[in-house]
Formats: C-alpha cells, sequence, structure tokens
C-alpha cells in the first residue's frame, strides 16, 4: 500500500490543477443537488424484534387507515394568573384555538376539545388539545406546522398561555455557536505548530471541501435514506475532526521530507506512502467501527453509522489526493517563515522540545506515572457505575422552547406521567367476550404499582383488537416507568390465562425503554468486537502481543473515564454551567456505542502515529527507552496539536440545541482528552519502559502468520534511500516522469519543435 500511496501522492502533485478541479466540481454538483433537496427532518423510529415493534404492526394491522403512529401535538392552555379556563372568556378562546386547529390542515386527523375530552386540571388553571395527524412527522408540510403555530399565536392574543409540544414541532438539530469558536482555536493550533498561515489554512481548507461534500451529500439523500437532521451534525462534527487531523499528518511528514533535503514532489510522495498509510488505517478503523452499529438492528442507527462512515471515506479520499494537490500550490509557503529564510536552528543546535523532555521524565519514573494515570482514569470512571440510559424528551430541551414549557405545563397540571403515557395494546382475536376480557385487563393494569389512570379500552371496526391508555405515575425517563413497563409484560401471560386476550405495551415511552435495553445488551458484545479488532490490527501493525493489549487496555480506561465523565455531567449535573445542561437526567441511550465506535478510531490513529515511531527506532537497534525518546521527540507535537484540534472542534458542538449532539460533543472531546494526553502521552510510554525489550516480544509461528503491513511505509523508506544512495533512478518515482517526458516528445509537431 505505502508503494501505491508513494505513486498517488506524486500523480496528485503532478496534476494538481486536475485533482482540485475534480473536487471543487463534486463540491459543487452535490451542493446544488442539496439545495434542491429537502431538508432533513426526524427519520421515523423502527425497532424491529420489539415488543414495542410487534404492537405497532399489529395496530397498523387491525386498526387500518388510523393515526396512531402519525404525529401528534399537545396544545396546551394555561389560564391567566388568578382565573380558571371555566369562565366565559377563556372558554370561547379556548374553543376558537380548536377550531382552528381543526381546519388548519388536511393532515390533521382530529383535535379533542378539551372541555369535550375531560383534559382540564382539577384546579381549572390548564388544560390541553391534542391534536392528531394523518402523516408522521417527517412527512408534515411547513404550511402544516406554521398553521399549528399560527393557531398557538393567535390564541395568546386573549391572554392565555399557550405552550405546544409533541414530535409535530419537533426542529432540526442546530449546531450552536460553539462550533465556530471550535475552528478559530483550531486555526491558531495549526498556526502555532507550523509557523505558517498557508500551512495552517491546508488542513481547514481541505477538511471543510471533504465535510462540504459530505454533509451536502446527506442532506441530498435524507428524504429518500430517511436520515435525520441529527445524521447531518454528527457527519458534521466527525467529518471536521478527522479531515482535519488527517491533513495535519500529512502536511507536517511533507515537511519533514522537505527538511531530509527531498525535493517537492519527492516530498509528497514519500509523505502520502508513510503518514498516508496511517490516515488509511486510521480511516478504517473509524469506517469499519460506524458501519458496525449494524449489528444493533436499528435502522436509524444504522443510517447514522453509515452516513458518518461515508464521510469519513471522503475525509480519507480529500487528505490521500487533494492535499498533495494543495500541496503543489503552496510551494515553499508551506515552511515557517525561519525555515524559508534559513534562520531556523540546526537539529543538532536546537533545544530538545517538550516531547523529549516529558518522555525523559516518564522514562525516570515510569511506575509513578503509570499508577496516577491509571488511578486517575479509574476514579473518573467510577459515576459509570450509576450509568442510566434513556432517549431524549421534551424535557431535555432548553427552558425557553415551547415544547419545553409545554411539557412542564403538562407536569404541573397533570403528573410528570402525562408526558410519557403508555399504550396498551389487547389482541382479543377467538376471544370468546373480547369487552370483558379487555374491562378485566383494565381493572388488573389499574391495580398495579405508579399507575396514575387507564382509560376504557377502544376497540376496532371488527371488535377483536383495543387499545388502553395508561398514565403512569412517574415521568417518561423516570425508574419507576421502566418498572411499570415490566411490570405489565411480565403479567402478560397471567393476562392471557385468565382472559385469553394477548397483552402487548408500545408508544414512544415503551419504545425508548426497548431502544436503551437493547443498545445496553449489544453494548458488552460490540465492545468485545472493536476491542478484539484493535488488538489484531494493532499485532500485525507493531510485530508483537504486548504493545496491542496496552492498547486495547488504555483504550478501556478512556472509554469508561469518558463515560464517568458524561454521567457526572448529565446525569449528576456537575459542571452544568460550562456545559450548559438546564436539565439532568438518563445518558442519551445512542452515546454509548457510539462513543466506542467512534473514540476506537481516534485512538488507533494516535496510537499507530507515536508508536509506530517508536517501532522503527527499536528496529534500527535503538534499546527501547532511547527509542521511547526519539519516537515522541518526533511524534508528540503533532499528536498533542491533533488532540487540542479534535478536542477544539467536539467542544464546539456543546452548544447544539439537541441533546443528543451536546452529549456526543462532550463525551468525545473527554474521550480525546483522556486518550490522547493521559494513555498514549503518559500509560504508552510509562508502559513501554516497564516491559523493555519484551514489548516487541512476537512468537515465531504467529510472525509467519501476520500478514506485513508496514504501515508507516519502511520497506518504501529502505527502498528510495538505497536507490538514491546508489545512485540510480527512482523506478517508481522517475519512471512515471520519463513516460510523460516520452508522451509528450511523441506528439505531432514535438521533434521539429525540438530540433529547432
Amino acid at each position: 500500500m505505502a508503494t501505491f500511496l508513494y505513486r498517488l501522492g506524486r500523480l496528485a502533485f503532478r496534476r494538481r490543477w486536475l485533482v482540485t478541479l475534480i473536487w471543487v466540481a463534486l463540491l459543487i454538483g452535490i451542493g446544488a443537488a442539496a439545495a434542491a433537496a429537502t431538508a432533513p427532518a426526524n427519520a421515523s423510529l423502527t425497532v424491529p424484534g420489539t415488543q414495542s415493534q410487534r404492537a405497532f404492526d399489529l395496530i397498523a394491522q387491525r386498526f387500518p387507515g388510523s393515526s396512531f403512529d402519525g404525529a401528534t401535538a399537545r396544545v396546551v392552555f394555561q389560564a391567566p394568573s388568578g382565573e380558571q379556563l371555566t369562565t366565559s372568556a377563556n372558554t370561547a378562546a379556548i374553543e376558537k384555538v380548536v377550531s382552528q386547529l381543526k381546519s388548519s390542515s388536511s393532515q390533521v386527523a382530529s383535535v379533542a376539545d378539551p372541555f369535550a375530552a375531560k383534559t382540564v386540571s382539577k384546579d381549572g388553571t390548564i388544560a390541553f388539545a391534542q391534536v392528531n395527524y394523518r402523516t408522521t412527522a417527517t412527512e408534515l408540510t411547513s404550511a402544516t406546522v406554521n398553521a399549528l403555530q399560527k393557531a398557538g399565536a393567535d390564541g395568546r392574543k386573549s391572554g392565555l398561555n399557550i405552550q405546544i409540544g409533541g414530535n409535530a414541532l419537533t426542529a432540526p438539530a442546530t449546531v450552536g455557536s460553539g462550533v465556530g469558536v471550535g475552528l478559530l482555536i483550531t486555526a491558531i493550533v495549526l498556526f502555532l505548530t507550523f509557523g505558517s498561515l498557508v500551512a495552517a489554512g491546508l488542513p481547514l481548507l481541505t477538511a471543510l471541501i471533504g465535510v462540504g461534500i459530505g454533509v451536502a451529500g446527506i442532506t441530498a439523500l435524507s428524504q429518500a435514506l430517511n436520515l435525520s437532521s441529527t445524521t447531518s451534525i454528527l457527519a458534521l462534527m466527525l467529518g471536521l475532526a478527522v479531515g482535519i487531523d488527517y491533513a495535519l499528518f500529512i502536511v507536517s511528514r511533507y515537511r519533514g521530507e522537505l527538511a531530509d533535503g527531498h525535493k517537492r514532489e519527492e516530498a509528497a510522495g514519500r509523505a502520502l506512502g508513510t503518514a498516508g498509510s496511517s490516515v488509511v488505517f486510521a480511516g478504517l478503523t473509524v469506517v469499519i467501527a460506524l458501519a458496525g452499529l449494524a449489528v444493533v438492528n436499528i435502522p436509524i442507527l444504522t443510517a447514522m453509522g453509515l452516513a458518518a462512515a461515508a464521510t469519513v471515506v471522503i475525509a480519507v479520499l480529500v487528505a490521500l489526493t487533494l492535499i498533495p494537490a494543495v500541496l503543489g500550490f503552496a510551494g515553499k509557503r508551506v515552511l515557517s517563515r525561519k525555515v524559508r529564510k534559513g534562520t531556523a536552528p540546526a537539529p543538532e543546535e536546537a533545544k530538545p522540545n517538550v516531547g523529549t523532555r516529558w518522555s525523559r521524565f516518564v522514562l525516570a519514573h515510569p511506575t509513578a506515572v503509570l499508577l496516577v494515570a491509571i488511578v486517575g482514569l479509574g476514579a473518573i470512571a467510577v459515576p459509570a457505575l450509576s450509568l442510566r440510559m434513556a432517549l431524549p424528551d421534551d424535557g431535555h430541551l432548553p427552558k425557553n422552547t415551547t415544547q419545553r414549557q409545554a411539557y412542564d405545563l403538562l407536569t404541573q397540571g397533570f403528573g410528570p406521567g402525562f408526558n410519557g403515557p403508555l399504550l396498551v395494546v389487547v389482541n382479543a382475536a377467538g376471544v370468546a367476550d373480547p369487552r370483558s376480557a379487555a374491562a378485566q385487563i383494565d381493572k388488573d393494569i389499574s391495580a398495579l404499582s405508579d399507575v396514575a389512570s387507564v382509560s376504557p379500552a377502544q376497540f376496532n371496526m371488527a371488535g377483536n383488537t383495543a387499545t388502553v391508555n395508561v398514565i403512569p405515575g412517574s415521568g417518561p425517563n423516570d425508574t419507576a416507568t421502566d418498572n411499570l413497563v415490566a411490570a405489565i409484560r411480565d403479567d402478560s401471560g397471567r393476562f392471557q390465562s385468565q382472559t385469553g386476550a394477548q397483552v402487548l405495551v408500545t408508544g414512544t415511552t415503551a419504545l425508548n425503554i426497548d431502544i436503551s435495553q437493547r443498545l445496553s445488551d449489544a453494548m458488552i458484545p460490540y465492545l468485545s468486537l472493536v476491542i478484539g479488532l484493535a488488538f489484531l490490527l494493532l499485532m500485525a501493525v507493531f510485530r508483537s502481543v504486548l504493545v496491542p493489549l496496552k492498547a486495547a487496555i488504555g483504550f478501556l480506561l478512556s472509554i469508561l473515564a469518558s463515560l464517568g465523565a458524561l454521567v457526572a455531567t448529565f446525569q449528576w449535573g456537575w459542571l452544568s454551567g460550562l456545559t450548559g445542561v438546564q436539565q439532568t437526567g438518563p445518558v442519551v441511550s445512542t452515546m454509548p456505542i457510539f462513543l466506542v465506535g467512534v473514540v476506537f478510531g481516534l485512538a488507533m490513529d494516535y496510537e499507530v502515529f507515536l508508536v509506530s515511531r517508536i517501532r522503527e527506532a527499536f528496529a534500527h537497534g535503538t534499546e527501547t527507552g532511547a527509542a521511547v525518546v526519539t519516537g515522541f521527540s518526533h511524534s508528540a507535537r503533532v499528536v498533542t496539536a491533533g488532540a487540542v484540534i479534535m478536542i477544539s472542534i467536539f467542544a464546539g458542538f456543546v452548544s447544539s440545541s439537541e441533546a443528543e449532539i451536546k452529549m456526543l460533543g462532550f463525551g468525545l472531546g473527554v474521550s480525546v482528552l483522556f486518550d490522547a494526553f493521559v494513555v498514549r502521552m503518559a500509560i504508552v510510554p510509562a508502559t513501554l519502559a516497564l516491559l523493555g525489550k519484551a514489548a516487541w516480544w512476537l512468537p515465531e509461528w504467529l510472525d509467519k502468520l501476520l500478514p506485513n503491513v508496514d504501515i508507516e511505509g519502511e520497506k518504501l523508506r529502505k527502498q528510495l534511500d538505497t536507490e538514491q544512495s546508489s545512485g540510480g533512478a527512482d523506478r517508481l518515482g522517475d519512471y512515471d516522469m520519463r513516460r510523460e517526458t516520452l508522451q509528450q516528445e511523441c506528439q505531432p509537431g514535438a521533434m521539429s519543435t525540438k530540433r529547432l
């Protein structure tokens, strides 16, 4: 692979105009398609194999034309201070809003008048009108949503406080202003790293082009592939982070090759043949981890993983083609001003850099550094023992949103369970007296703990299936609600033996519980798969058993510490002022598995870039301790810069309005912090120092079985250096140049022009 990438780097450098135009044309073409497409909204949620999904499927079969799976809105009314909604003026205002909602759109299936439906609080100050739509939230037109909002705005003119909740108003997630701050910090870090505005601008420019293509592609295909707005933000987050990091590694290696005296085109080829191999490896691990989310068997999660993986693939392709092309335009301006002017100190005259001094400190105190790092990560991971997972609802939105205010008003007027009703489906097909069976089931459910109310059974036209609304006494994300769902399901066998009817529990709350349970069950197998893959890949890369084992343990430590930080911040409320957490609650169910997948790829990136330099020095006969110092002196600065950049990018997404994106940005940021600065910078050198030569032990039989990956292109460099030292032609690169020259000379008129 190193040889192929070497040739690709030289080709892209020479054909820089063509390569650049191709990428710009792709950006414009896909951007135009995205502009013409419908903006992504909220993808429909299905979870095959769960009881919730089986109940939804049964409803669709037995209640044809119903709107059980359609969008809903709750228009909540609150009387002015000191008044009740039952006054003639307030009643007239509510009825006017209800009438306006009924005629607002053809997509409206029904609107329940609060007084007829008896959805008025006991004190008469709060009521709500339930609006059911014929279509899902993703299919609601903007005219329908605008009409819903207008009805609320018109009603407020009468003096009522009107707020609207439900998924009909679920707005696409936004990234917040923090992303701009993160990019600014990234630009500063790049400039301090390279000492050149041009070199600092290259990673930003190419990453933005790659992200633009990826996000535009997701937007263009959002309706066809049922993608949500969260998918675009996830792709933006990962695309920026890995795109900038991959470009950073290649540009840094390119500058190093120039410093070694290679010409610009040769330096581009060597940079891609070495650092480019690390980029391919790191990108491949991220793609595998994200695509592996398909094993959870939640379609929306699979779609998010594949879309994000596609953006990472684009970032890799941009790094391998556009980066060397743009380097061709940059010329020597990619070097710092001191280097261009020849005033930079020679390597032997320069003071030891921070990486060198830190590695020497670790080598002097390996046991102490290792213990402090492990104990520190272990202490941060302790809150993970209290991890609770759930999907976000309106209660996690900022307090100034109408959905959150409607949520709070419903809790105030009717209790927290009104925000998380359960839908019980009674399948009475073949039962002699379905209505008596449903009535008995109603009675038995009412007797369960934490049940606030149970509505009478509503039968279908055939009279063989009924639905029952159960209002819990606790909120949708409370443990008591989870226990109530489990209790009804546990008693389903007893219900069936007594009445002959099958009982299924569904609804948004039950569906969220099923999703959380499935993700929780998949966590250990998925973590085992990812860590096992990391172990095998690193064993092939470093020709060692203990180094991959150390990497896998370090990766696990950083993941556990990240989960602990997530629980402490979002579940316990620590640092809530800094992160903008307005409502504590369970961690979003998708968070742990996303962290595992994404951080796995990022961790392998830093592991390969750092340890490969150490391995290279050891292979050349350097003692392990000195090899660690050599590796850190060359790589620590770039790894540190890459980590700070990633942390800045991820931290910028903490300002997002979407709870999932906010948590993911925070989780990925702290994961990179722990992995890069604690695991890679402390645990790795300390462990290698303690293991010594044994760190590179590999049984002979295993050495023969493993493929020789040569991730750093060591064979390529040896081959090229040997050819140059012997004075021979560079067969890998100069052959292409000779062929191009020959083709030019063979053009009509070329020979005659040459003679003249």
